[in-house]
């Protein structure tokens, strides 16, 4: 089972929580053995003075009230008696009387002369300062913490804020500025911080992208606009010419450029953002009848289930041409158009295998989630290439090893009108070989207009 990653508010908290427990171990150590080297050589040094005042009196036979000289005491710490019997003095922590006591002996002839003095106080002293030690680093890590986990916060909303701008950059969404969102302050290239600095270079990169694409925009709108004048004179004009072969490749050249023309113009109209959809509802199976038939192309139609969708019968139609051509273009046959509502969608089946009237959004009327139809487009050929697959459709590119050449803008210009759409447009490789192009008809936000009159 994979541990779920910390996030980075969590991680620099508990970063900052560590660094501060272990400067607070390391300076209470120090503290301590300072404070205790101290405190108890305080009480050894007394103790050593108490000794050698034992010790004359103990040569001159005498003894002084209140001082604590004993001879040979039996709770004398073994190593420290050991020290003395080899003509050293010392001391050592010990007890008597069952209480806690400081110990100095020296050699007194063949006697052991020890003095003790009460350590129970300083032992209690030094338990205390430890107490206060602990105490205050603990107080001092949670403050610590709390701080750090407040500028995490900070920096990492900041973050979020910055990615969450960039993935509406990369979803089309040109206008998207991290330096206007929610403060309402555009970021300085000269920010005093890197996250700030991270947030100026994105908004820049926005800012000059969404130059660079609408000068293209631009440039492909009126580059469609003045050739498509002059084309069509030219198409004109070439209707004179005498019955024969030139005529025709001279006319076949000039459709294909004037449906060039025509293309680009559709785009720039979807990249302006300007289209909007025109929803009637409509039986999805006769218009997906009605576009085959259109095109004259041996195409099989299969309607699983049918469905009543609100859409826009013109770029419904588009889309399906375009599918269907680039299909027949590209792949082989044979090409299969289904209609159908996956499992899950939210419908009971409209019809029969033949495709039956449905009633509109059944599952919404349940109250449960609204039915999806799709409609899938299928050729049996190479498939779509890796390219197309990971990066979705491009421009003036059809690099897939056998599929054919062309432009590039049939399938663009479905993924555009699907968007117009509301819709979703996927592309994928069917696993017994063959590209298959599947729309997703999801309800659109707008209000459907009228029942349309579905084509015969």
């Amino acid at each position: 089972m994979t541990r779920p990653a910390l996030s980075l508010r969590w991680k620099i908290a508990l970063t900052v929580m560590a660094v501060c427990c272990a400067v607070a171990a390391v300076l209470g150590v120090l503290v301590h053995n300072a404070v205790a080297r101290q405190t108890v050589g305080q009480v050894r040094k007394e103790t050593l003075a108490d000794l050698d005042e034992a010790l004359d009196l103990y040569e001159y036979g005498t003894s002084r009230e209140g001082l604590n000289s004993v001879l040979d005491p039996a709770e004398l710490p073994t190593p420290l008696r050991t020290l003395v019997h080899h003509g050293r003095r010392g001391s050592m922590v010990g007890t008597y009387h069952g209480q806690r006591v400081m110990w100095t002996a020296a050699p007194a002839g063949d006697q052991v002369m020890a003095v003790w003095s009460p350590y129970e106080n300083t032992r209690r002293s030094l338990e205390n300062l430890d107490t206060a030690i602990f105490g205050s680093a603990v107080l001092a890590a949670t403050a610590v913490a709390l701080a750090g986990l407040f500028l995490a916060h900070r920096i990492s909303r900041r973050l979020s804020s910055t990615a969450a701008v960039a993935r509406r950059i990369t979803a089309g969404d040109l206008d998207a500025r991290v330096g206007t969102e929610g403060t309402g302050r555009r970021a300085r290239p000269g920010a005093p911080d890197e996250v700030a600095a991270v947030a100026a270079a994105l908004d820049s990169v926005a800012g000059s992208l969404q130059g660079r694409l609408q000068a293209e925009q631009r440039f492909t709108a009126d580059v469609a606009h003045e050739l498509r004048t002059p084309l069509t004179g030219i198409l004109a004009s070439a209707e004179l010419l005498p019955e024969g072969r030139p005529k025709e490749m001279i006319n076949d050249r000039l459709r294909a450029l004037h449906r060039l023309t025509e293309d680009l113009l559709e785009i720039s109209r979807l990249d302006s953002g300007a289209e909007r959809p025109d929803l009637a509802e409509y039986e999805l199976g006769a218009l997906v009848r009605h576009s085959v038939r259109g095109l004259g192309l041996d195409t099989e139609v299969r309607v699983v289930r049918d469905a009543v969708v609100p859409t826009d019968r013109r770029r419904l139609d588009r889309i399906l041409c375009n599918l269907i051509l680039n299909a027949h273009r590209h792949g082989r046959p044979p090409v299969v158009v289904t209609v159908d509502i996956p499992d899950g969608g939210g419908a009971a089946p409209a019809g029969d295998a033949t495709g039956g009237s449905g009633t509109p959004y059944e599952g919404a009327q349940r109250g449960g989630p609204p039915p999806v139809p799709v409609v899938e487009v299928r050729d049996h050929g190479p498939g779509f290439p890796d390219a197309l697959l990971h990066r979705g459709p491009q421009r003036f590119r059809t690099d897939a090893p056998g599929r054919g050449k062309g432009h590039g803008l049939g399938l663009t210009i479905a993924v555009g009108q699907a968007a117009v759409l509301g819709s979703e447009l996927h592309f994928t490789n069917a696993p017994g070989g063959g590209a298959r192009a599947v729309l997703r008809l999801t309800p659109p936000s707008g209000r459907p207009g009228p029942p349309g009159r579905t084509p015969g």
